[in-house]
């Protein structure tokens, strides 16, 4: 392989890296959106009261604003119902068609607003960093033409992920809906990794690869599946969370998890399990791969970031949910993901070297 085109592999991987931690800051971002209740700080999609740059205060909003965005979320949510049934989703066509509380339309706040709007202004960036990623790839179709492919994959994934978050709005943050655009968040997380590590394999020799058990990438596959179960169960608890918040006028945060149902129990002790399946993979990654090795040192990060997402929980739960944790809660359970998906595909190299080894 030439310089000029290890140069162009190197030039991709740095801007597919960069794309990449913009969406976890994103995520972060989302969190602070949540853990603020800015969720609906802007009505409509993509504009945000009808403008370009969101208002300061509701004296520059018509005085019946609230009935004016409300008729037009209903409508846009009228036609995503249709959609559904023809889809053949009749059960969630019927939740979000007879769900009440889409019908509540909250009052202006100058800081909630500006809070969702640079939410979405991260969200633009990050479309402009894949449109830039993917016309970086296109220089590597000789080489690899999945990495193009794959990228225009990720280009259609971010607008399909768009679209969705209108939708969040406009059904005024249903859970199931605010779940569904964090899944695809981690989907494209781990689509950009993949991308990424192709472009590794195409500079990557022989040499620096070595002999480990299969049983390393199962257990890992295995807590990767666990862990996107945990992150499911994570947004129930915070439906259930924001539930009694409400009831309690966002009041007496001590008392929300006491009150809050078994999906917190639950959530809780499935920790404990995911820490168990990672402390025997770390087990064996310790005997089984080389010191300073990439997946010896992922394989720390790894387990640090699983110790701090416990450690961010039990805060939360015996501290009355610090709201400057929950945004780190989230990031940090969407980082474990993404470093599992990355030992996975370091260890698949690995293990597919010892299978053409015998």
């Amino acid at each position: 392989m030439n310089l000029n085109t290890k140069n162009k592999i190197n030039s991709f991987r740095r801007t597919s890296l960069i794309t990449v931690i913009a969406v976890y800051f994103l995520i972060l971002v989302g969190g602070i959106v949540r853990s603020t209740g800015s969720g609906m700080g802007c009505p409509d999609w993509p504009k945000c009261f009808g403008s370009v740059i969101p208002p300061t205060s509701v004296d520059q909003l018509p005085k019946n604003y609230q009935e004016i965005y409300l008729e037009k979320r209903l409508a846009k949510n009228e036609r995503f119902v249709a959609t559904l049934e023809k889809l053949g989703f009749e059960k969630a066509a019927y939740q979000v068609a007879n769900d009440k509380s889409i019908l509540v339309e909250e009052e202006f706040n100058a800081t909630k607003t500006w809070i969702e709007y640079i939410n979405r202004l991260i969200g633009v960036l990050i479309g402009f960093l894949i449109i830039f990623t993917v016309w970086k790839s296109f220089k590597l179709w000789s080489v690899d033409k999945w990495i193009p492919i794959l990228s225009i994959a990720s280009l259609i994934l971010v607008l399909f992920q768009g679209w969705i978050g209108s939708l969040v709005v406009s059904t005024n943050l249903l859970i199931w809906m605010i779940t569904f655009h964090m899944i695809l968040a981690l989907l494209l997380v781990g689509l950009l990794l993949y991308i990424n590590h192709r472009a590794v394999d195409l500079i990557r020799t022989k040499a620096d690869l070595f002999q480990v058990p299969s049983k390393l990438r199962w257990i890992l596959i295995l807590g990767i599946i666990l862990m996107f179960a945990q992150v499911i169960l994570g947004t129930q608890v915070r439906e259930q969370i924001d539930q009694v918040a409400a009831s309690l006028g966002n009041m007496l945060r001590e008392e929300w998890i006491e009150r809050s149902g078994i999906e917190f129990l639950i959530h809780r002790s499935f920790s404990l399990v995911l820490l168990g399946v990672h402390l025997l993979y770390f087990f064996w990654a310790f005997k089984y791969t080389l010191r300073k090795s990439q997946v010896n040192l992922w394989s720390q990060v790894l387990i640090l970031l699983i110790l701090l997402e416990i450690a961010s929980g039990i805060g939360m739960a015996y501290f009355g949910i610090p709201a400057f944790l929950q945004p780190i809660h989230l990031l940090l359970g969407s980082l474990i993901v993404g470093v599992q998906f990355i030992l996975i595909l370091q260890l698949r190299d690995h293990v597919q070297l010892k299978l053409n080894t015998n």
